[in-house]
């Protein structure tokens, strides 16, 4: 049986008397891309550091490459490799100076492979850290990673900083990582990121795992929007378990229903002379809101309350 990248079971990290990490649980197979959503100060960062070996968890048990990252550390960052939402650079060095150091750090980088990806990134290796923008400092960080040839890469809010273009590269170079058999744990809250680069998703709220599964298996927790035209009235389908929200103005339905009851909603739909259908699956933005929507508005009003947040004063 094969042993997961990463395993961790009901981990628990506080901050005086705020749980970051409450009770949190993952588990990544080798050789799969993983998504990790949640919004800021849900506790991705924090379970990330974890699994880095940089926090020591209170309680609970984390296994990175079988390893234990708090025991092991030095040994699982030799075949990892760690990209940061918000990247720091020595500000004398160049850039190029900066990739070569890091990737030392791992046994060295392939050149040519190296200068692929700082064409690719547009980034010059020649200018000092110090005059980078966010996003070329980003950019460091990324080269760096991607010229490794590490077993496991730990990417938390990678793109931060990159505009589209480069977000569309980072794309390209995720998926030939995963082609190449590598594990990418990748935590993000952008969520058309990890809807196109993802085996599998983890939500975390509040330092809680409190979904996982594919994205298809994630689906199921919201309704598809239906739109279609007939040429009959559609009182049967307001009695359809599982339709919400029908509305029927000169022939245009319009109208939400549950995944599970697609089925008999299509039988209907098939007695009343439809001219056109048009069914949308719920996105995993709706999947998000479900879970955090209510939560929104305080944690952007409150982000000193958040785990994170804390986390941050006492270092």
């Amino acid at each position: 049986m094969d042993i997961p990248a990463i395993e961790t079971h009901d981990l628990v990290k506080t901050f005086g008397t705020t749980r970051a990490l409450d009770g949190f649980s993952l588990r990544v197979e080798t050789g799969t891309v993983a998504g990790f959503l949640g919004p800021n100060g849900s506790g991705k960062s924090t379970a990330i550091r974890v699994l880095l070996g940089m926090l020591r968890a209170d309680s609970g048990d984390a296994r990175v490459l079988g390893l234990d990252p708090w025991a092991d550390a030095v040994t699982i960052h030799r075949r990892i490799a760690y990209v940061p939402g918000d990247t720091n650079l020595w500000p004398t060095l160049t850039g190029g100076e900066i990739i070569d150091v890091l990737t030392r750090m791992r046994g060295g980088a392939d050149s040519r492979r190296r200068d692929e990806l700082l064409e690719r990134f547009e980034l010059d290796p020649t200018k000092k850290a110090r005059t980078y923008s966010k996003g070329n400092r980003q950019k460091v960080a990324l080269v760096a990673a991607l010229s490794s040839d590490a077993e496991l890469y730990l990417l938390d809010e990678p793109t931060s900083g990159l505009d589209p273009l480069m977000e569309a590269v980072f794309t390209d170079e995720i998926r030939r990582l995963r082609d190449r058999g590598a594990t990418i744990l990748l935590s993000s809250h952008i969520l058309a990121e990890v809807e196109k680069l993802c085996d599998t998703v983890t939500i975390i709220r509040s330092g809680r795992d409190v979904e996982t599964g594919t994205l298809a298996q994630l689906r199921h927790l919201t309704r598809s929007s239906v739109r279609a035209t007939t040429s009959a009235p559609a009182r049967g389908l307001m009695s359809l378990e599982g339709v919400h929200d029908l509305t029927h103005d000169d022939g245009r339905l319009v109208f939400d229903v549950d995944n599970t009851s697609i089925a008999p909603v299509l039988n209907a739909l098939a007695g009343l002379d439809v001219e056109n259908l048009t069914i949308t699956p719920p996105s995993l933005e709706e999947l998000f809101l479900r879970h955090y929507g209510d939560t929104l508005d305080e944690s952007a009003s409150a982000p000193a309350a958040t785990g994170e947040a804390e986390e941050l004063k006492t270092r």
